[in-house]
C-alpha cells in the first residue's frame, strides 16, 4: 500500500490500509486514518489529522505553514474529516495562534484543483470549490455552499450554508445563506433555488426563502427594517431563522 519512494517520518501515524504513492513526503505528527489514498508527488506536514476514506490527488500540498508573516513556527494545526476529494495542486495552511490555531475542513467535501484554503479557515460538509478558488485567512464556509472556479474570498468573510457563488466571484463581505453572488465585488443574484431544490427543500420553504430575500435586497428598507419584516416569516420556514442568526452575526457587512 506504500511505494517504496514514499518518504514518511517514523513519528507520522498512518492506519494499515492507507495507500501511499510514488515520492509522497509525510512528516512528524501526520495522523490518517483508515482508507484513506494519498497520491504520488503529495507533501503533508503536521500536525495535521486526516480522516476516513478521503483522496489526495498529486501534487497537493496539505498542512504546511500558513502564509502568514506573523507566524513564528508556532505549534498549530490542520484537521480534516472524512470522505474529502481533494484534488491535484491544493493547498491547505495549517492555522495561526492569533485565531483558534486550527485550519479545520469537514466531511465529504469536493475541493478541485488549484483550490487554497489558507490558515484558520473552517469549512462544513458536502461543500464544493471549483478549481481555482481561494480563500484568504479566517474564512467560515458553511455547509453545502458551492464556489464557482476562481472565486476569490476576503479574509474574514463567512460564506452561508447552501450559498453560491458564481465564476469569478470577489468577496469581500459576508455572503448570506441560501443566496446567489457573482461580480467584481460580488452582489447578490437571488437565492439559490436549484441548489436547494437538489438537496430536498420544498417549494413553499423556497418560496418564502424569496420573499425575505426581496425584502432584504429589492424593497430599499434599511438593514434594521429589513430584518423587522422578515422575522416573522422564521415561523413558518426555519430556513429564515438561520437567515437572520447568520445576518446578526455579521461581522464585514453582507454583500449588498
Amino acid at each position: 500500500m506504500i511505494h517504496p519512494t514514499a518518504i514518511i517520518d517514523p513519528a507520522a501515524s498512518l492506519a494499515d490500509d492507507v495507500s501511499v504513492g510514488p515520492f509522497t513526503i509525510i512528516g512528524p505528527d501526520v495522523e490518517i486514518a483508515s482508507g484513506t489514498t494519498i497520491g504520488p508527488h503529495v507533501t503533508l506536514r503536521g500536525p495535521t489529522r486526516i480522516g476516513r476514506q478521503n483522496r489526495i490527488f498529486q501534487y497537493a500540498s496539505i498542512g504546511d505553514e500558513p502564509q502568514d508573516k506573523k507566524f513564528k513556527g508556532e505549534k498549530t494545526g490542520l484537521e480534516i474529516g472524512d470522505r474529502n476529494t481533494i484534488r491535484e495542486f491544493v493547498t491547505i495552511n495549517r492555522g495561526t495562534v492569533q485565531d483558534r490555531g486550527l485550519t479545520s475542513i469537514g466531511n465529504d467535501n469536493w475541493i478541485m484543483a488549484y483550490v487554497h484554503v489558507a490558515h484558520d479557515c473552517v469549512i462544513g460538509d458536502r461543500t464544493v470549490f471549483a478549481n481555482g478558488s481561494s480563500l484568504a485567512g479566517h474564512v467560515l464556509v458553511g455547509d453545502d455552499a458551492i464556489l464557482g472556479g476562481f472565486s476569490l474570498v476576503h479574509q474574514f468573510c463567512n460564506i452561508g450554508a447552501h450559498a453560491f457563488t458564481a465564476m469569478g466571484s470577489t468577496i469581500k463581505q459576508d455572503v448570506p445563506p441560501f443566496i446567489t453572488v457573482s461580480g467584481n465585488p460580488a452582489v447578490p443574484h437571488g437565492v439559490n433555488a436549484e441548489g436547494l431544490r437538489r438537496r430536498g427543500f420544498e417549494p413553499p420553504d423556497i418560496q418564502i426563502l424569496r420573499r425575505a430575500y426581496r425584502t432584504l435586497y429589492k424593497s430599499g428598507l434599511r438593514l434594521e427594517q429589513a430584518i423587522d419584516e422578515i422575522q416573522p416569516l422564521a415561523r413558518d420556514c426555519a430556513a429564515v431563522g438561520e437567515l437572520l442568526e447568520f445576518i446578526a452575526s455579521a461581522k464585514r457587512g453582507l454583500v449588498r
